[in-house]
């Protein structure tokens, strides 16, 4: 009896409140991902921007990739035309290093002394030549002051001592000290005669610099080898010391070429 009362009462009960009962359990039990919430919004899907495949953009990145391999060509062909020329070109001899060297100096002369008034190459070797018979000049005077004063202190006893110490007679002994004393005096001659003459000839002091170093630069550039010289064939005037004219120069010039064509005979 009381189970088939429940039984009718539990019945009773879901059949009075069945539509109520479905919604209440749903909407208690729903999941916030369940598609029965009510208050639950779906994902929208994301919108993906398609890559851009139109043809302009297609040819502007053809092009792109084209001008970098042209690039890249270039600067290959660059680099072996770098290598090659590099390997080919012979190392310069220590002369034309010197020619070009000379050559810069003279050029940096000139442009520190460009206000100056030029000096032409004929006044230029008359004022050397000049300069030249000053030095020796005062080469001979220094060599009789420097020698006569040695003479005259040795005659006084003072380097008795070291006379003796000599292994020769001691009038050789005293000569040959009195001759030193005279090529000391040689030697001063030129640095004192350069003195004089420049403080003679003082408004033409930085253009004979400006000559001197052009000069040279020619002297260096245009002169023979002299490891090619021999006894039959010398090395005609390998400092331009003789050179005291424009037309020495040009004289100059033909005997560096008469040199090395007789060297090419001989070879």
């Amino acid at each position: 009896m009381l189970s088939s009362t429940a039984t009718t009462m539990l019945r009773a009960g879901v059949s009075r409140s069945s539509g109520a009962l479905q919604p209440m359990l749903l909407r208690s039990t729903a999941c916030p991902c369940s598609p029965f919430s009510m208050n639950t919004k779906l994902p929208q899907p994301t919108s993906v921007r398609p890559l851009s495949t139109s043809p302009s953009a297609l040819v502007l990145r053809f092009r792109a990739q084209q001008q970098a391999q042209q690039a890249q060509q270039q600067l290959r062909r660059a680099s072996s035309s770098s290598s090659s020329s590099s390997s080919s070109t012979r190392p310069r001899s220590d002369a034309e290093l010197d020619a070009n060297a000379a050559e810069a100096a003279a050029a940096a002369q000139s442009a520190a002394h460009a206000g100056e008034p030029v000096l032409d190459w004929n006044t230029f070797f008359k004022l050397r030549k000049t300069r030249r018979r000053v030095q020796l000049a005062f080469s001979v005077i220094m060599t009789l002051i420097t020698s006569g004063a040695g003479g005259a202190v040795l005659s006084t006893g003072v380097a008795d001592a070291m006379v003796a110490q000599v292994p020769l007679e001691p009038m050789f002994a005293v000569g040959l000290m009195t001759a030193s004393f005279g090529a000391l005096g040689w030697l001063m001659g030129p640095a004192m005669g350069g003195m004089v003459f420049n403080a003679l000839k003082s408004k033409y002091r930085g253009q004979m610099e400006i000559k001197e170093g052009q000069f040279f630069a020619r002297i260096k550039k245009h002169r023979v080898d002299p490891s090619a010289s021999s006894m039959g064939n010398p090395v005609p005037d390998f400092y331009g010391e003789k050179i005291s004219s424009v037309a020495g120069y040009r004289q100059w010039l033909k005997d560096q070429r008469a040199f090395n064509k007789k060297r090419t005979t001989f070879v």
